[in-house]
């Protein structure tokens, strides 16, 4: 079997889509101190469906807010620039996160609604520790998981020997990734998101997710994406071929200030969160 590097997997992609002009110009407003509120709604106005999908974001259960949303304005003021950034990005992305990733044993939008339930695990407990950006936190657990659709697709030939590994030798699927291919999917999806032009914590964020204690720009936010991304598996959302053998990393609950009575309230608070349908509508 021909060995593929990364380098080329990246050069051979071309089924990676740049973000969309208005998502970007999103972006751009929401980071700049001098953007208003209009400008902000007349972009999103632009995009009925886009409309659609924030106004039904920002009236989601884990947004918590107590009165309806109506416009674009108000969600803008009461939710805050940032969490309209994310739900933006959320928007642009949802396209390929719901297609089938065969390799990883994941049906049509599974790994939409376990990439959605790491994004709003992950900005629960950004609030829970008092990290600055909770909705940075939301970006990165919803895009932890996007190189799976490259590899997936791309490397379809190597899975019988990945899964040989995983079952033969009980080892992660992680490990067995590097072991056949040399790399694994979280260093895609950070080759992906640098494509985007994302902030480099959030590309560290992607890359290290299942090794926290590597972060270096931002190492609280991967330790916050490698929780959620292990609370996705304990609950066991679309698990697929790689969710058997998971572990929190000790050191990722220590940098937080997390016990193990914190950790149990958590998963029991969150679960709660993960009820409410309109956060997983993609239309």
């Amino acid at each position: 079997m021909t060995k593929v590097t990364l380098e080329e997997i990246i050069r051979r992609v071309r089924d990676i889509p740049t973000l969309p002009n208005i998502t970007n110009e999103i972006m751009k407003l929401t980071e700049d101190p001098d953007s208003t509120v209009r400008d902000i709604e007349n972009v999103i106005m632009k995009d009925q469906s886009l409309t659609a999908r924030i106004l039904r974001l920002a009236n989601s259960a884990y947004y918590g807010y107590p009165r309806r949303i109506s416009t674009i304005s108000e969600a803008s003021v009461l939710l805050g620039f940032q969490a309209i950034r994310s739900i933006t990005l959320t928007a642009s992305v949802g396209g390929l996160l719901v297609k089938e990733v065969p390799g990883y044993g994941l049906g049509k939008n599974e790994l939409w609604k376990q990439s959605q339930s790491c994004a709003i695990i992950s900005r629960y407990i950004a609030r829970k520790v008092h990290f600055a950006r909770v909705d940075q936190a939301y970006v990165a657990g919803l895009l932890r998981d996007i190189g799976k659709v490259i590899v997936s697709y791309y490397l379809t030939e190597h899975f019988k020997q990945i899964m040989n590994l995983v079952e033969n030798e009980n080892i992660s699927f992680l490990d067995a990734e590097e072991k056949v291919l040399g790399f694994h999917h979280g260093q895609v999806g950070a080759e992906i998101a640098k494509k985007w032009n994302l902030p480099e914590e959030l590309v560290e964020a992607i890359a290290y997710h299942h090794s926290p204690e590597k972060a270096t720009v931002n190492p609280k936010l991967t330790s916050i994406v490698h929780i959620a991304d292990a609370i996705v598996m304990t609950l066991g959302i679309g698990l697929g071929v790689d969710g058997m053998v998971y572990n929190f990393s000790g050191e990722a609950i220590e940098s937080l200030g997390i016990d193990e009575p914190m950790l149990e309230e958590i998963i029991s608070e969150v679960s709660d969160l993960l009820l409410d349908e309109d956060a997983f509508s993609i239309t």
